[in-house]
């Protein structure tokens, strides 16, 4: 059985579902980054699937800069869960709401 451009979209389909579901309904924000990483791949496996159907570079180009901003994204985002887990002494997103706020 040859593997053609439906099943690799196919993946890429189930994959950003399953990463846009645990977007919303999580409330750890570990899971949220890990989901995030979860759609960014999904994306990534659409483009270079579809660019290797076409025998074009571009797919695979954009997919680059892609893993580009999910790295820096994936960077920036662990510093502020480390600054916020230092803060609040945990990982939920309820916590977010009471960080701006000062104390009575």
């Amino acid at each position: 059985m040859i593997i053609g451009l439906n099943h690799y979209l196919f993946v890429s389909i189930c994959m950003f579902i399953l990463g846009l579901i645990g977007v919303m309904k999580r409330s750890n924000l570990i899971m949220l980054f890990i989901s995030t990483e979860i759609l960014l791949n999904a994306a990534n496996i659409a483009l270079v699937a579809i660019g290797e159907y076409k025998a074009d570079l571009n797919g695979q180009v954009f997919a680059i800069f892609i893993m580009g901003i999910a790295a820096s994204e994936l960077a920036v985002g662990l510093g502020l869960l480390v600054r916020f887990y230092k803060k609040t002494g945990s990982f939920s997103i309820q916590d977010l709401q009471t960080i701006g706020q000062k104390d009575d």
